[in-house]
Protein backbone atom coordinates (compact mmCIF):
# COMPACT_ATOMS: atom_id res chain seq x y z
CA UNK A 1 0.00 0.00 0.00
CA UNK A 2 1.38 3.05 -0.99
CA UNK A 3 1.08 6.07 1.57
CA UNK A 4 2.14 9.53 0.09
CA UNK A 5 0.81 12.77 1.95
CA UNK A 6 3.23 15.25 -0.24
CA UNK A 7 1.56 18.61 -0.19
CA UNK A 8 -1.03 17.69 2.98
CA UNK A 9 -0.88 20.16 6.05
CA UNK A 10 -1.56 17.74 9.27
CA UNK A 11 -1.50 18.78 12.75
CA UNK A 12 -0.71 16.38 15.75
CA UNK A 13 -1.43 17.16 19.02
CA UNK A 14 0.11 15.56 22.06
CA UNK A 15 3.38 15.16 19.67
CA UNK A 16 5.91 15.49 22.19
CA UNK A 17 6.49 12.05 23.09
CA UNK A 18 4.88 8.65 23.12
CA UNK A 19 2.24 7.62 20.66
CA UNK A 20 2.28 11.73 19.09
CA UNK A 21 5.88 11.74 18.46
CA UNK A 22 6.18 8.51 16.77
CA UNK A 23 3.02 9.80 14.36
CA UNK A 24 4.30 12.88 14.07
CA UNK A 25 7.74 11.61 12.32
CA UNK A 26 5.99 9.08 10.62
CA UNK A 27 3.96 11.17 8.67
CA UNK A 28 6.93 13.27 7.85
CA UNK A 29 8.26 10.17 6.70
CA UNK A 30 5.42 10.26 4.45
CA UNK A 31 6.36 13.67 2.91
CA UNK A 32 3.50 15.28 4.88
CA UNK A 33 4.10 19.04 6.11
CA UNK A 34 3.65 18.34 10.19
CA UNK A 35 2.67 20.51 12.65
CA UNK A 36 3.59 19.11 16.33
CA UNK A 37 1.55 20.53 18.81
CA UNK A 38 2.78 20.24 22.47
CA UNK A 39 2.20 22.01 25.79
CA UNK A 40 6.39 21.40 26.72
CA UNK A 41 8.87 23.46 24.56
CA UNK A 42 11.69 20.74 25.17
CA UNK A 43 9.85 17.89 23.85
CA UNK A 44 9.21 19.85 20.72
CA UNK A 45 13.20 20.56 20.98
CA UNK A 46 13.80 17.29 21.09
CA UNK A 47 11.30 16.47 18.05
CA UNK A 48 12.58 19.62 15.67
CA UNK A 49 16.53 17.61 16.42
CA UNK A 50 15.53 14.30 15.00
CA UNK A 51 13.24 16.06 12.28
CA UNK A 52 14.11 19.66 11.66
CA UNK A 53 10.83 19.56 8.80
CA UNK A 54 8.09 19.24 11.82
CA UNK A 55 6.93 22.58 12.55
CA UNK A 56 6.52 23.51 16.18
CA UNK A 57 3.69 25.10 18.20
CA UNK A 58 3.64 25.26 21.55
CA UNK A 59 0.21 25.86 23.61
CA UNK A 60 -1.34 24.64 26.75
CA UNK A 61 -4.82 23.06 25.50
CA UNK A 62 -6.29 23.36 28.99
CA UNK A 63 -6.11 27.56 27.54
CA UNK A 64 -9.45 27.60 25.14
CA UNK A 65 -8.40 30.93 23.43
CA UNK A 66 -4.97 30.58 23.80
CA UNK A 67 -5.40 26.99 21.58
CA UNK A 68 -7.60 28.69 18.93
CA UNK A 69 -5.64 31.41 18.50
CA UNK A 70 -2.35 28.98 18.04
CA UNK A 71 -4.93 26.62 15.30
CA UNK A 72 -5.79 29.87 13.99
CA UNK A 73 -2.05 30.59 13.03
CA UNK A 74 -1.29 27.62 11.15
CA UNK A 75 -4.30 26.58 9.15
CA UNK A 76 -4.95 25.76 6.53
CA UNK A 77 -4.89 22.15 8.05
CA UNK A 78 -5.69 19.27 6.20
CA UNK A 79 -4.99 16.29 8.44
CA UNK A 80 -5.69 16.12 12.22
CA UNK A 81 -5.05 13.76 14.60
CA UNK A 82 -6.32 14.50 17.87
CA UNK A 83 -3.28 12.36 20.59
CA UNK A 84 -3.36 14.80 23.80
CA UNK A 85 -4.35 13.05 26.33
CA UNK A 86 -4.07 12.91 30.30
CA UNK A 87 -4.70 9.96 32.49
CA UNK A 88 -5.77 9.79 36.39
CA UNK A 89 -6.16 6.54 38.01
CA UNK A 90 -7.68 6.92 40.90
CA UNK A 91 -10.80 4.60 42.29
CA UNK A 92 -14.21 5.48 41.56
CA UNK A 93 -14.50 6.16 45.41
CA UNK A 94 -11.30 8.64 45.55
CA UNK A 95 -11.87 10.49 42.31
CA UNK A 96 -11.36 13.91 42.80
CA UNK A 97 -13.28 17.09 41.34
CA UNK A 98 -9.84 18.06 39.73
CA UNK A 99 -9.29 14.69 38.17
CA UNK A 100 -12.82 14.84 36.86
CA UNK A 101 -11.94 18.60 35.22
CA UNK A 102 -8.74 17.72 34.05
CA UNK A 103 -9.08 14.56 32.24
CA UNK A 104 -12.35 15.77 30.68
CA UNK A 105 -10.90 19.33 29.66
CA UNK A 106 -7.66 17.66 27.74
CA UNK A 107 -9.43 14.32 26.51
CA UNK A 108 -12.69 15.91 25.80
CA UNK A 109 -13.20 19.65 25.69
CA UNK A 110 -9.37 20.03 23.67
CA UNK A 111 -10.88 17.77 20.65
CA UNK A 112 -14.05 19.85 20.43
CA UNK A 113 -11.68 23.32 20.48
CA UNK A 114 -9.34 22.31 17.92
CA UNK A 115 -11.69 20.13 15.70
CA UNK A 116 -13.99 22.96 15.33
CA UNK A 117 -10.91 25.31 14.10
CA UNK A 118 -9.74 22.96 11.43
CA UNK A 119 -13.02 22.03 10.08
CA UNK A 120 -14.62 25.07 10.10
CA UNK A 121 -11.66 26.23 7.86
CA UNK A 122 -11.97 23.11 5.89
CA UNK A 123 -15.63 24.19 5.17
CA UNK A 124 -14.75 27.66 4.38
CA UNK A 125 -12.16 26.40 1.50
CA UNK A 126 -14.68 23.79 0.51
CA UNK A 127 -12.14 20.88 0.56
CA UNK A 128 -11.91 17.16 2.26
CA UNK A 129 -10.09 16.09 5.48
CA UNK A 130 -9.92 13.55 7.74
CA UNK A 131 -9.95 13.60 11.16
CA UNK A 132 -8.31 11.10 13.96
CA UNK A 133 -9.02 11.10 17.47
CA UNK A 134 -7.28 8.81 19.59
CA UNK A 135 -9.74 6.46 22.24
CA UNK A 136 -9.28 3.65 23.76
CA UNK A 137 -10.57 0.43 24.82
CA UNK A 138 -11.64 1.70 28.28
CA UNK A 139 -13.93 3.45 26.22
CA UNK A 140 -15.77 0.30 25.68
CA UNK A 141 -15.20 -1.77 29.05
CA UNK A 142 -14.96 -0.61 32.27
CA UNK A 143 -11.53 -0.63 34.03
CA UNK A 144 -10.70 -0.92 37.51
CA UNK A 145 -9.45 2.57 39.22
CA UNK A 146 -10.38 4.03 35.38
CA UNK A 147 -13.71 5.44 36.22
CA UNK A 148 -12.76 9.06 34.80
CA UNK A 149 -10.84 7.59 32.49
CA UNK A 150 -13.36 5.23 30.47
CA UNK A 151 -16.14 8.20 30.83
CA UNK A 152 -13.73 10.86 29.09
CA UNK A 153 -12.93 7.92 26.05
CA UNK A 154 -16.41 7.21 26.09
CA UNK A 155 -17.01 10.93 25.18
CA UNK A 156 -14.53 11.00 22.69
CA UNK A 157 -16.17 8.42 20.75
CA UNK A 158 -19.70 10.08 21.01
CA UNK A 159 -18.14 13.06 20.01
CA UNK A 160 -16.32 11.44 17.23
CA UNK A 161 -19.56 10.01 15.47
CA UNK A 162 -21.84 12.87 16.30
CA UNK A 163 -18.80 14.50 14.29
CA UNK A 164 -18.50 12.16 11.76
CA UNK A 165 -22.55 12.45 11.20
CA UNK A 166 -22.17 16.27 11.22
CA UNK A 167 -19.08 16.80 9.18
CA UNK A 168 -19.69 13.35 6.80
CA UNK A 169 -21.51 16.11 4.05
CA UNK A 170 -18.38 18.21 3.93
CA UNK A 171 -16.43 15.36 2.82
CA UNK A 172 -14.79 15.46 6.15
CA UNK A 173 -14.66 12.09 7.57
CA UNK A 174 -14.09 11.45 11.63
CA UNK A 175 -13.11 8.10 13.11
CA UNK A 176 -10.86 6.79 16.73
CA UNK A 177 -8.47 4.42 17.16
CA UNK A 178 -9.24 2.32 20.18
CA UNK A 179 -5.71 0.52 21.36
CA UNK A 180 -5.76 -1.20 24.45
CA UNK A 181 -2.18 -0.57 26.68
CA UNK A 182 0.31 0.77 24.78
CA UNK A 183 3.66 0.66 26.70
CA UNK A 184 4.69 4.23 26.49
CA UNK A 185 5.11 6.59 29.72
CA UNK A 186 1.29 6.82 30.54
CA UNK A 187 1.17 3.02 29.58
CA UNK A 188 3.40 2.42 32.42
CA UNK A 189 1.60 4.61 34.80
CA UNK A 190 -1.41 2.08 34.95
CA UNK A 191 0.00 -0.92 34.15
CA UNK A 192 3.90 -1.51 35.65
CA UNK A 193 2.50 -3.48 38.26
CA UNK A 194 3.35 -6.94 37.16
CA UNK A 195 0.18 -8.68 38.86
CA UNK A 196 -1.92 -6.13 37.48
CA UNK A 197 -0.65 -6.15 34.01
CA UNK A 198 -1.20 -10.36 34.19
CA UNK A 199 -4.90 -9.87 35.23
CA UNK A 200 -4.88 -7.22 31.70
CA UNK A 201 -2.50 -9.81 29.29
CA UNK A 202 -5.01 -13.06 30.56
CA UNK A 203 -7.90 -10.75 28.63
CA UNK A 204 -6.25 -10.58 25.76
CA UNK A 205 -6.33 -13.17 22.99
CA UNK A 206 -2.94 -12.30 21.55
CA UNK A 207 -1.40 -12.40 25.06
CA UNK A 208 0.33 -9.21 24.61
CA UNK A 209 0.13 -5.40 24.86
CA UNK A 210 0.41 -3.37 21.79
CA UNK A 211 3.20 -1.47 20.45
CA UNK A 212 3.15 2.25 19.62
CA UNK A 213 3.53 1.42 15.64
CA UNK A 214 0.73 -0.78 15.75
CA UNK A 215 -1.49 2.71 16.73
CA UNK A 216 0.59 4.66 14.47
CA UNK A 217 -0.21 1.98 11.51
CA UNK A 218 -3.61 2.27 11.96
CA UNK A 219 -3.80 6.23 12.67
CA UNK A 220 -2.24 6.41 9.09
CA UNK A 221 -4.45 4.33 6.97
CA UNK A 222 -7.12 6.73 8.44
CA UNK A 223 -5.55 9.78 7.58
CA UNK A 224 -4.89 8.73 3.73
CA UNK A 225 -7.21 8.12 1.01
CA UNK A 226 -7.24 4.15 1.45
CA UNK A 227 -10.00 4.75 3.93
CA UNK A 228 -12.04 6.74 2.39
CA UNK A 229 -15.18 5.23 2.73
CA UNK A 230 -14.51 4.74 6.35
CA UNK A 231 -16.52 7.68 8.53
CA UNK A 232 -18.02 7.32 12.26
CA UNK A 233 -15.82 4.20 13.20
CA UNK A 234 -14.20 3.34 16.42
CA UNK A 235 -11.29 1.18 15.15
CA UNK A 236 -9.93 -1.27 18.34
CA UNK A 237 -6.44 -1.62 18.39
CA UNK A 238 -6.68 -4.15 20.98
CA UNK A 239 -5.48 -7.86 20.58
CA UNK A 240 -8.95 -9.04 20.64
CA UNK A 241 -9.59 -7.66 23.84
CA UNK A 242 -13.02 -6.39 23.44
CA UNK A 243 -13.98 -9.96 21.43
CA UNK A 244 -14.09 -11.31 24.57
Amino acid sequence: MNIDFKGKRILVTGAGRGIGKSLALRLSKYKGQVIALCKTKENLETLYKEDPSIQSLCVDLLDWNATKKAIQSVLPIDLLVNNAGVARLEPFLKATEEDFDLTFAVNVKAILNVSQVVAKDMIQRKVGGSIVNISSQASHAALKDHAVYCSSKGAVDMLSKTMALELGPHNIRVNTVNPTVIMTEMGKLGWSEPQKAQEMLRKIPLGRFGEVDEVVDAVVYLLSDHSSMINGVALPIDGGFLAT
